[in-house]
């Protein structure tokens, strides 16, 4: 389905879970490339891009496939890696090149084309190839590929430029089998960071410094097989949560993690909705009244993720005043504000920064999805929209979230 139709105006209340978080499960099936023997990956969420993922290491001889539902999957890696990253698959998802780090730390040798992906900002590599060659690799880019040859890597002391998520992780796994130990300075913080690290040091690998700026990894010989569960997805939790409010509503989201997600339930109660943690897992957020305007930045975690501000923009187009994003990972995040503008939305952006006057209410539209999230946050618009939205580009939307449309009917809303 390449489009969804909604109809506006139904309250949403109810309780779904949430699922397993994409961009935990990605460096993680990556990280299997290291890893010998048999791993059962769980909770990992049935999406494009993990299809895609799938079959990444099925091209490089590892063996992926469901076991014994499409949510757990059994890796089987028995057989020498294979050196060479298939172009069309690296080029149809920027997280394929998680593969670089694990495939020239068990081989020696790497060759990967330059990813692709959404088109929400440059998202260069450059941080992921310096530290390789920080760590010995000789790295060389041409015909639109990334070679990368080291015969064995050697730990060393790095500062990241900037605390890249990828470039953190890619070479994270990369130190795992590298002669001495590495230390990765200025690191990112996110929780799937922790969680992948979490899933080698299960199989073997030795990291300190989890969920801290300053990741150690001390080299070992070899990985070996284990049992690992992916965290729960924050940002579909996010978006869950907005959901509620946005519609009048009250809707709960079991499985979640609230230190996960504690910016946005910050924002939310500074946005006016009663929000409500029960365990730290479960998760209840509620429209209380008039909405109000609030002003945030996206950082990196623990600051306001990058991912849900098309979502959160999405509710302060509809709360009273004006509000102000500044937006500070991605140069081109704001796509989102040219279709919402479509719905009646009164927004207007200068660079990294939009400026959101708040309506009483959307109007339904024919919108287009440019990336991920500014899928999900065009649903959300399309839930609260007088009348009947049309979302097409649907295919953005089944790369990062698994089912939303059915767990969003389960709570009240009308897809037609």
């Amino acid at each position: 389905m390449s489009r969804l139709s909604l109809e506006g105006g139904h309250v949403l209340n109810g309780t779904v879970k949430v699922s397993g978080a994409k961009n935990a499960a990605l460096p993680i099936l990556a990280g299997t490339i290291l890893v010998e023997g048999d791993s059962l990956i769980e909770n990992v969420p049935n999406l494009l891009d993990i299809s895609t993922m799938i079959k990444m290491l099925n091209s490089l001889d590892v063996v992926a496939e469901p076991y014994p539902d499409k949510n757990i999957l059994k890796i089987r890696n028995n057989r020498k890696i294979r050196h060479i990253a298939p172009y069309d698959l690296v080029t149809a998802m920027r997280a394929s090149f998680f593969v670089a780090g694990p495939i020239l730390a068990r081989t020696g040798y790497a060759k990967v084309p330059m990813p692709g992906g959404c088109s929400i900002g440059s998202r260069p590599i450059d941080i992921h190839l310096t530290g390789f060659k920080a760590m010995g690799a000789e790295v060389r880019m041409e015909h639109g590929f990334v070679e990368l040859k080291c015969p064995k890597l050697k730990g060393v002391r790095m500062h990241l430029d900037f605390p890249s998520v990828g470039a953190t992780e890619n070479i994270m796994m990369a130190a795992c089998l590298a002669d001495g130990q590495t230390v990765i300075e200025n690191a990112a913080r996110e929780p799937e960071i922790d969680d992948l690290a979490n899933y080698l040091n299960r199989a073997g690998a030795q990291i300190s410094g989890i969920g801290t700026s300053v990741i150690v990894v001390n080299g070992v010989k070899r990985l070996t097989g284990c049992t690992h569960r992916v965290i729960p997805d924050r940002i579909e939790a996010a978006t869950l949560l907005i959901a509620g409010p946005i519609t009048g509503g009250r809707v709960t989201v079991e499985g979640a993690i609230f230190s996960h997600l504690e910016p946005v339930v910050m924002k939310l109660r500074e946005a006016g909705c009663e929000v409500i943690v029960e365990n730290d897992t479960t998760i209840t957020a509620a429209f209380n009244g008039p909405l109000k305007a609030v002003n945030f930045d996206t950082m990196p975690f623990p600051g306001f993720p990058t991912d849900a501000q098309a979502q959160m923009m999405t509710l302060l187009t509809v709360s009273a005043g004006t509000s102000v994003v500044e937006e500070t990972i991605f140069e081109n995040r704001f796509m989102h504000a040219e279709e919402l503008k479509r719905m009646g939305a009164n927004i207007k952006t200068n660079g990294h920064t939009a400026i959101v006057t708040g309506v009483p209410r959307l109007s339904g539209a024919e919108v287009k999805i440019t990336d991920l999230r500014a899928g999900a946050a065009l649903i959300l618009a399309g839930l609260n929209a007088e009348g009947i939205t049309t979302v097409h580009g649907m295919n953005h939307l089944k790369r990062g979230y698994e089912n939303l449309p059915e767990k969003l009917t389960s709570l009240g809303a009308k897809i037609l």
